[in-house]
């Protein structure tokens, strides 16, 4: 048998091995000019928020210089009254109360109108049930407070009668005041609504882009529908849904008109949640701005201050969430 040879040139030594330049990239002047605008327009939001903080901070200060009760534990808005006192503390209560109530009753319906969009509806039925969810959207907020104090607030007396009698027990809805039901539980219920088709359209977005070949693996596995949904799409898209709930979130924060309009406040820290009391921060500003003399606007600025840093720390603890939940972003799939 004959068998063929193939002979190789041994390798040249080391000292002969010219090294090789790096291969020189090509940048375009497209490129160079949308490097520069991007680049340009981070900077512009970092300037723009740092200018918004120092603004905030000088007109704050000039308020809080002169207060003669304490800013974090004083309850009631007397910036104008002889010596001056206002504090935040109804405020950030209602701010509060309000947007965990709406959170806690539209983000698990968010993601089940999200999960139907997405897994459940015919594709007839799902194009035309995502377009009237994305004209919810498009909303203004005078027209769902003027909706929930025409509607919704006399519409829910009945039900604030039944959880006094059935839940009264458990405090926060034992109702002690007779009147309409301008409360922080029917402004959390409008907020829901309000904020309802945001979380909605980001989360059905995150749904449409889990691999179908993980749905597949489960389907093949025998797995249910539903289990499907359990193991390959809530894993995948849980930091979308914590991204959109926190853009639910700020929303609920600082939503002012359609709270205005619907809630009277009294200033009262209270648990009862059927009652009128407290208020929020958004809602206080559009009140009072237009009546508030230069001090008293200091005042309002002052409470936006507040308001701001919350709506900072919300969205920091949000990527710090998601950043510790990169195996469910998607990157790795």
């Amino acid at each position: 048998m004959n068998t063929t040879q193939v002979k190789t040139a041994p390798p040249p030594p080391a000292d002969r091995i010219e090294p090789q330049e790096p291969a020189k990239t090509v940048t375009r002047p497209g490129d160079r000019i949308f490097v520069g605008l991007s680049r340009g327009s981070g900077i512009a939001l970092l300037v723009i928020m740092a200018a918004i903080a120092v603004f905030l901070t000088y007109r704050a200060s000039l308020a809080l210089a002169d207060n003669e009760a304490n800013f974090l534990t004083t309850s009631e808005w007397l910036p104008q009254g002889t010596p001056p006192q206002f504090g935040i503390a109804a405020l950030a209560f209602g701010t509060v109360v309000s947007s965990v109530i709406a959170m806690v009753i539209a983000v698990p319906v968010a993601i089940g109108i999200a999960l139907f969009i997405s897994h459940y509806a015919p594709r007839r039925l799902a194009a035309p049930l995502a377009y009237v969810v994305d004209l919810l959207a498009a909303v203004p907020s005078i027209i769902y407070g003027l909706w929930g104090a025409l509607f919704l607030v006399p519409y829910l007396d009945g039900m604030n009668k039944w959880l006094d009698e059935y839940l009264g027990w458990t405090y926060i809805f034992d109702k002690t005041s007779a009147g309409p039901a301008r409360s922080l539980f029917t402004v959390g219920i409008l907020l829901a609504i309000m904020i309802l088709p945001i979380i909605t359209n980001v989360t059905r977005e995150v749904f449409l882009q889990v691999p179908r070949m993980h749905e597949e693996a489960a389907l093949a596995l025998g797995a249910t529908r539903w289990e499907t949904i359990r193991i390959s799409v809530l894993p995948f898209g849980r930091s979308g849904i914590i991204s959109a709930s926190m853009l639910g979130l700020g929303r609920a924060l600082g939503e002012t008109m359609a709270v205005a309009v619907v809630l009277s406040p009294s200033f009262v820290i209270s648990g009862h949640l059927l009652d009128p009391g407290g208020g929020t921060f958004a809602q206080n500003i559009a009140a009072k701005f237009n009546e508030a003399n230069e001090f008293g606007r200091d005042a309002l600025i002052a409470s936006g201050l507040v308001l701001f840093v919350i709506t900072l720390l919300v969205n920091g603890a949000a990527r710090y969430i998601i950043g510790r939940r990169k195996e469910y972003s998607g990157a790795n799939a």
